[in-house]
């Protein structure tokens, strides 16, 4: 199994429109992040996490030519907006889009993107099959790969996180209740959200990452929703415990 991370950055990503600040004039390509993202692939088969606004770029750069399925962790735009852009798929494959998700982003989903969803004639729109997860059972998108949900809270809003395998990933987190967390058990490559070093109100900053990394205790973990705050990467690197890294667009890390 492998996870290439697509986008590491936060709802703005990084560098921010007109900031003066170091990290967004950085020369060294790990501190330009696009918007959060990862891609899954077990054997020939591609599980994308999240499709947010940058999703065609992150498609293009990475010559990802097909996909089997798409988990969704939340429906803010900066995880969906790039959902008009499945339709490339939808032509190539041949059939419509099966994304995975929970009641909450399902609602949002047919609210705000109700063309895609409502019966229409139009030709040409994207096209995809919705799956409401529950969260507490496992589901299998694609034969032979199953995911575990697991169920953390983004402020007040109930999301997603996924483990597959000894992989989880779980982004725009701030808490993650006990019961949640024997989900975590075991896993070698955990992949969390480190916002800033100061506390946030709807975000892990990074000391709290960190805390349930060392809870945790993966061989391995990166930190990703990384805003320009955090600091650059060079610095940021040096200063994280043994097994513990920041992410970066573009990585790949085979489990």
């Amino acid at each position: 199994m492998k996870i290439t991370f697509l986008g590491t950055g936060t709802s703005q990503g990084v560098p921010v429109i007109a900031c003066p600040c170091g990290v967004c004039h950085s020369a060294d390509e790990r501190d330009r992040r696009l918007r959060t993202s990862a891609l899954i692939e077990v054997s020939d088969k591609r599980i994308l996490i999240d499709i947010g606004p940058d999703f065609r770029q992150q498609m293009l750069r990475n010559r990802v030519t097909s996909l089997d399925a798409i988990l969704i962790t939340h429906a803010h735009r900066d995880h969906v907006a790039g959902i008009d852009d499945i339709r490339a798929f939808n032509y190539v494959q041949q059939g419509p889009m099966q994304l995975y998700l929970n009641a909450p982003a399902q609602e949002t989903l047919l609210r705000d993107y109700h063309y895609i969803f409502a019966p229409h004639d139009y030709p040409g729109l994207p096209e995809a099959n919705l799956h409401e997860i529950d969260g507490e059972s496992s589901f299998v998108p694609v034969p032979g790969i199953e995911v575990v949900p697991i169920k953390v809270m983004h402020k007040n809003l109930p999301i997603l996180g996924y483990r597959i395998g000894d992989l989880a990933y779980i982004t725009d987190a701030n808490y993650i209740e006990p019961k949640e967390m024997k989900k975590l058990q075991g896993v070698r490559l955990l992949v969390l959200n480190a916002l800033r070093r100061e506390k946030h109100w709807s975000h892990y900053c990074l000391p709290e990452a960190l805390d349930i990394i060392e809870k945790v205790k993966p061989k391995q973990a990166f930190l990703t929703h990384i805003s320009h705050e955090l600091g650059l990467y060079d610095l940021v690197e040096k200063e994280l415990p043994e097994g513990v890294h920041l992410a970066y667009d573009n990585l790949s890390v085979e489990i």
